[in-house]
């Protein structure tokens, strides 16, 4: 029974950490003005279309 009792102590401090984890993840997130955070995905996004298209170029490798 004394198991059990801990494990749900365990439990409890978990969730309780994983909800301080995410509080301080978003107020993080609050403090980016509007026109940062549209610079970051179009960055983001020119990023991943970069990298798309340099695998298209990319030549077979035939062997």
């Amino acid at each position: 029974m004394r198991v059990w009792k801990w494990i749900g102590l365990a439990g409890i401090l978990a969730g309780v950490a994983t909800g301080a984890a995410v509080a301080r993840d978003e107020r993080v997130r609050r403090h980016y003005e509007p026109a940062e955070v549209r610079e970051r995905l179009h960055a983001r996004h020119d990023e991943a279309v970069a990298r798309e298209a340099a695998e298209m170029t990319r030549a077979p490798q035939d062997s």
